[in-house]
């Protein structure tokens, strides 16, 4: 009712303005004295003219508008209806009173008709633009970028009744857009520029609407932005542009991967379809961040047959119910299994046949099992043992393991229980058809157990943020950059090697702490403290890719290197895991010294301290 009201007033008022236009048209042709026979005329000017003009108005669809939104569009379709309204009442006017209309009496109708007709819709969108800016003043947003990304946003923040942020001024690196204005909003200089502009204008939000933007222009750009202390936005997607969704709803928040500034991974589509497609593929440890990723990047490459093979069954649920809603079409099996149960793993090999295997499963939280060491040597030695021994039994074609940096000179049992894992599949693969490899890289951003989501928290409570050490260094990589390089090292995988993955540069993760701090709009040490809680059992200040056994050399793919396989003696190497089987029950020193045998390159905290106290004794 509310808009159909407002139609019939729009209605009306239109229909007063060519009234008018022709009265007043009239008068000023003949100064004020119209003679007789053009008073006839005009009546009969005036009644066509109200006529036609609503029937070409509602033909063009002006009723239709919501004039709230105005742009060159409505304009454009203001003036077709008007021109052509004008022309056909200007024929039936000359048809029915036999009599020309003057000229000068016709071009002045349609310019006064034209100009109050457009003026009273762009003023209503003029008043509701003035409205929105006055109602968001509590928010203001710089935009990067005064492209066609940007202006879209701007437009939008602005009309959007739902907006909690306006637009103050653009950024743009293009000298030519500089000093101008887009929908009243001056572009008022390049990146260099930012940090200024954020003081002067009281900048509460930055927003990079720069979709085109290459991941280490975004960084730079980024960086500059965190000297400020605006919360950072972005606009991520280039296909909503191209596709025309973009909108405030694409807006989100800079996150520590934006940070990072790699290009996107290249991946050989064909070298990976020639040994997925068409082929089953089990995937262990599929709940968990790595795995599920590996299951949502294998999905597309048309598998015969995906087996999620999981411990927890809320984690393997929530995947299937994800890859079923996007992959209708895909054959999916869920195995609810502990890779520790050999029989178990043997039914599912046995019932199966799965031809490619990537094992994610594994404890991988540091601090926890240096308390339980057990636990990680059933899981990360014993469950790795199991799979890749079925693997070989049922000839699968392909086993990938998961690995970690934290295997190379390793300091925490996590770590020496991984570097086993690696030594056992390479040991099979002497003997195997089955290609066996293993991939290695550091943490990955947003897994369970990272120390991002954790620093999140702490900033969301209000702080203080909690940094193990101000020299602790790691090297991150996002899942779905690591998981698509696990799969592409599958395809070129020759068997035995151990690859490792190009992490990029470390980061030290005070400075990481320092920018999710900056990122969410605060300032360190002001608003946010950080505080310094000490290195945990098993941890190193710094992580290495390589063993000093270990050489590397380059693949096909510029991201992915392989370091020289290690000669493991099979017999050896069997002797002493099923020692360790025999002492699971035993004190963690006593687990320690077994692994050390294993990996003499394990520096175990517990061997140090009992050291330690045992020449305190026998000096006393």
């Amino acid at each position: 009712m509310i808009f159909r009201r407002r139609k019939l007033t729009l209605v009306a008022v239109d229909m007063l303005i060519v009234a008018l236009s022709i009265i007043g048209s009239y008068f000023i042709r003949f100064e004020g004295d119209v003679p007789e026979v053009y008073r006839t005329q005009a009546g009969i000017y005036i009644i066509t003219a109200l006529l036609v003009t609503a029937g070409s108005f509602h033909f063009f669809k002006l009723y239709s508008r919501i004039w709230q939104y105005a742009s060159v569009g409505e304009l454009y379709s203001l003036i077709r209806a008007s021109l052509v309204g004008g022309t056909v009442t200007y024929m039936v006017v000359y048809i029915l009173s036999g009599l020309a209309i003057p000229l000068s009496v016709f071009v002045g109708a349609l310019q006064s008709s034209l100009f109050l007709t457009g003026g009273v819709r762009f003023a209503w969108r003029i008043f509701t633009d003035s409205y929105q800016r006055k109602k968001n003043h509590q928010n203001k947003a710089l935009i990067i970028g005064a492209g066609d990304c940007g202006s879209i946003i701007a437009k939008e923040l602005i009309q959007n009744q739902a907006a909690i942020i306006t637009p103050v001024a653009f950024i743009d690196d293009d000298p030519r857009k500089q000093t101008f204005q887009i929908y009243g909003i001056p572009v008022l200089g390049d990146r260099n520029s930012i940090v200024q502009v954020v003081e002067k204008h009281e900048i509460n939000d930055i927003i990079i609407a720069i979709p085109s933007a290459s991941k280490r222009e975004l960084s730079e750009i980024i960086e500059i932005c965190k000297a400020t202390k605006a919360k950072l936005k972005i606009i991520p997607i280039l296909n909503d542009l191209i596709s025309g969704k973009v909108s405030i709803k694409e807006i989100r928040d800079v996150e520590v991967e934006d940070l990072l500034g790699r290009e996107p991974v290249t991946t050989d589509l064909q070298g990976i379809a020639n040994y997925v497609e068409n082929k089953t593929v089990l995937v262990t440890g599929a709940g968990g961040s790595i795995g599920s990723e590996l299951c949502r990047q294998i999905a597309p490459f048309h598998p015969d047959k995906l087996l999620l093979l999981g411990h927890g069954e809320n984690s393997i649920y929530n995947i299937e119910m994800e890859l079923r809603s996007k992959f209708p079409e895909l054959q999916l099996e869920t195995l609810i299994a502990d890779v520790q149960d050999r029989e178990r793993v043997d039914h599912i090999f046995q019932r199966y046949q799965p031809q490619v295997i990537f094992h994610a499963a594994a404890h991988k939280h540091v601090p926890l099992m240096e308390r339980n060491p057990s636990e990680a040597i059933k899981n990360n030695v014993f469950g790795t043992k199991n799979v890749a021994e079925c693997a070989d039994r049922y000839s699968a074609e392909r086993f990938v393991l998961i690995s970690t940096d934290k295997a190379v000179n390793p300091t925490s049992v996590m770590g020496t229980t991984k570097r086993i894992a690696e030594m056992l599949v390479q040991s099979l693969n002497a003997t195997s058809t089955t290609v066996f490899a293993a991939v290695r890289f550091g943490n990955v951003l947003g897994s369970r157990g990272s120390v991002i989501p954790r620093f999140k928290q702490q900033i969301r409570s209000g702080g203080p943020v909690t940094v193990t050490h101000p020299d602790m260094i790691r090297y991150f990589m996002t899942i779905p950059e690591a998981v698509q390089l696990v799969i592409q090292a599958g395809a070129i995988a020759k068997g035995g090697e151990v690859f490792i993955l190009d992490m990029g540069a470390p980061v030290k993760i005070s400075d990481l702490a320092r920018d999710l701090i900056r990122l969410s709009g605060f300032e360190p040490e002001v608003d946010i403290q950080i505080e310094y809680s000490g290195v945990r059992p098993g941890e190193k200040l710094f992580e290495e890719l390589l063993t000093s056994e270990e050489g590397i050399s380059s693949t096909k793919h510029n991201r992915i290197f392989i370091g020289k396989p290690t000669s493991l003696q099979r017999s050896y190497l069997e002797f002493e895991i099923k020692k360790l089987d025999k002492v699971m029950k035993e004190e963690p020193r006593v687990i320690c010294e077994l692994l050390q045998n294993i990996v003499p390159t394990f520096k175990s905290e517990q061997i140090k301290t009992t050291e330690t106290e045992e020449k305190e004794l026998s000096l006393v």
